[in-house]
């Protein structure tokens, strides 16, 4: 049996009572098309697979997916794929799966929650829903609204696509081998149908900015860097960044003129930048 990477941030979840709850909020129903992120030694995989006939399953570590290829329980009934979840292209993978949209779920490495999570943002078209076990700390800021302590740039950027709900509070350390030193929760995320037209880098660059001195007031943060980018509009800068709901920031960016990609993107050279997505809903080698 491979042990746990702390490279790749995992935890694996054994707790039949925890995965028995996951599957019942997660519901799946035959003719859906379930992605698992991270299956690990297979625990939840197994259990989804009680509900419905085949999952498509997403592990990088190689070892985990030589073990998971031999259990005989899955023959049949799982398509892996080997590679980073930060690099498919989800529109090809949805194809691949019939062309309904993808109900995405996983226990995520501690390590890659955040960068996937962010990555996901452009995939929401070829999502129905996603259910993911999180930090407990990262699921919070997740949904944290305006005013409070745990909003960030993380809460307006994922707010900004997903309507979020926590369905499992608090999972404790014990639920996994080996255990983490903090509780876990499990979110679920649907798309907005009312998510406002935006460029999501320019609003990405103004929440950095924002948040970038969380104590002092947008005046000294976020206003100079509006007049850098010449926008002249109204905006109360006597607030603090956690103090603007995520509905300001959105109507900010969308005044806004995007930036322009740096020369070597525009030339398709070198700096075409990480976690560019491969084709065919493989991760590239």
């Amino acid at each position: 049996m491979p042990f746990a990477r702390k490279r790749f941030g995992q935890h694996f979840l054994h707790d039949a009572a925890v995965i028995s709850a996951i599957v019942g909020a997660i519901a799946p129903q035959d003719g859906q098309a379930l992605v698992e992120i991270g299956p690990g030694r297979g625990a939840l995989t197994a259990a989804l697979l009680q509900r419905v006939p085949h999952i498509t399953a997403i592990e990088l570590d190689r070892d985990l997916a030589a073990l998971l290829r031999a259990m005989p329980s899955l023959a049949g009934r799982l398509t892996l794929i080997e590679g980073d979840a930060l690099r498919v292209d989800w529109g090809a993978l949805r194809q691949q799966l019939g062309g309904v949209p993808l109900r995405v779920v996983g226990n995520l490495p501690y390590n890659i929650s955040t960068p996937l999570l962010l990555a996901l943002l452009h995939a929401s078209e070829h999502i129905s829903d996603q259910h993911f076990m999180l930090q407990r700390e990262v699921a919070e800021r997740i949904s944290a609204p305006a005013g409070s302590s745990a909003y960030g740039r993380l809460s307006v950027m994922l707010q900004w696509r997903w309507h979020i709900e926590t369905v499992l509070e608090r999972i404790p350390p014990a639920a996994f081998a080996p255990p983490p030193r903090v509780d876990s929760a499990v979110i679920r995320t649907t798309p907005r149908a009312d998510a406002p037209l935006l460029d999501a880098d320019t609003l990405s660059e103004l929440l950095r900015c924002a948040f970038s001195q969380r104590r002092k007031l947008l005046r000294h943060t976020l206003e100079p860097w509006l007049a850098a980018r010449g926008y002249a509009g109204a905006f109360d800068m006597q607030r603090r960044a956690q103090e603007v709901p995520a509905a300001e920031y959105f109507a900010l960016a969308q005044k806004l003129v995007p930036s322009p990609p740096p020369r070597a993107a525009r030339t398709g050279g070198e700096g075409e930048g990480e976690g560019a997505p491969a084709t065919a809903g493989v991760a590239a080698p």
